[in-house]
């Protein structure tokens, strides 16, 4: 699928970047992978890991998602964009909220709008689970990018461009997330825990790659995909990388969510079920008719994916496969 074809990553030298440039290059012979990110240190380490000298086909693009005109420069003559661009740090998004407006909707916008007007042919937009049913900053932020992408197929219509969105949980082992940090926390012997009763979806870095990879190939227009994944109860998942450290409860963080959700009960209605995830369809009557042959069951009108009664739980051994641990 991507073989001769031109790919820009947006927000490209974040973890996801790194671990979706490594898995092209070793599937595939892109005409061009362009590396769009802001910071030029960044870019500069990254090069020293993909040199366009071994890698003829990387380009690296200085820009942000904020300026328009820079992105119009940036995506002439590309088929495929992979919007991974954001700001994320959730208690940062509740003292910071214009700067992660800018990024996380103005920058969607920006994207949406610029890759209609240069006739890119896919775009998928990397979500999060706190973009359903949001309670803080950056979860509403990426609510309105989702719903910016998932609108755009209906005012394009029958152009060549199409929208999708990728929803997954937390990464295990991707900066600033629980694990590296607890790894960290454990050479003191304590370990600092929000709420014992919080519970989170998981999935590695290279399923995700591979998830956003599928569903790029795939994606029709106007759907949300949603992957099947394990849940873990945050006191489970010291007690596998911490057994032995005492445990610090310092309470939940601005935004914080005690069960993280992915399919609200709200988009029951429009979620259909697959093998190995699920999809929200769009709402749009005219986008809707793209996936009028779909193979998806109806989930339940009563369904919610929630990481609270998510019936695959994440064991100790599996834990320890997916981290590479002994």
């Amino acid at each position: 699928m991507l073989n001769d074809k031109v790919i820009l990553i947006t927000g490209g030298t974040g973890s996801f970047g790194h671990k979706c440039v490594e898995t092209i290059l070793s599937r595939y012979q892109p005409k061009k992978l362009i590396i769009f990110s802001r910071d030029e240190f960044k870019q500069y380490e990254m090069a020293k890991k993909f040199p366009v000298e071994k890698h003829g086909c990387m380009r690296y693009f200085i820009g942000d998602v904020r300026d328009k005109e820079r992105l119009q420069r940036a995506f002439q003559g590309v088929d495929y964009v992979i919007h991974a661009a954001a700001l994320k740090q959730v208690p940062a998004a509740e003292y910071n909220p214009t700067e992660f407006i800018k990024t996380n909707i103005t920058g969607a916008q920006n994207v949406v709008n610029v890759a209609a007007d240069r006739g890119v042919s896919k775009v998928l937009a990397l979500s999060t689970d706190k973009a359903a049913n949001p309670i803080n900053l950056y979860g509403a932020t990426k609510l309105c990018s989702d719903k910016l992408f998932v609108a755009a197929n209906a005012f394009v219509s029958q152009d060549v461009t199409r929208f999708s969105v990728v929803r997954y949980g937390n990464v295990l082992g991707s900066r600033g997330s629980a694990v590296p940090l607890f790894l960290k926390q454990r050479e003191t012997g304590t370990v600092s825990v929000t709420d014992p009763r919080m519970t989170r979806f998981w999935i590695t870095l290279e399923q995700g790659v591979d998830f956003v990879l599928k569903c790029l190939e795939h994606m029709r227009g106007g759907e949300i995909f949603v992957p099947k994944l394990p849940s873990m109860n945050i006191m489970d998942l010291v007690k596998s990388l911490c057994p032995e450290c005492q445990v610090k409860i310092i309470g939940i963080r601005p935004g914080e969510k005690i069960h993280e959700i992915m399919v609200p009960l709200a988009d029951a209605r429009r979620t259909i079920e697959f093998k190995n995830n699920y999809v929200i369809l769009p709402d749009h009557a005219d986008i809707l008719t793209r996936f009028e042959d779909s193979s998806g069951k109806p989930v339940p009108e009563d369904f919610e994916y929630s990481s609270g009664d998510n019936p695959w739980q994440l064991s100790e051994d599996e834990l320890k496969i997916l981290l590479d641990m002994p």
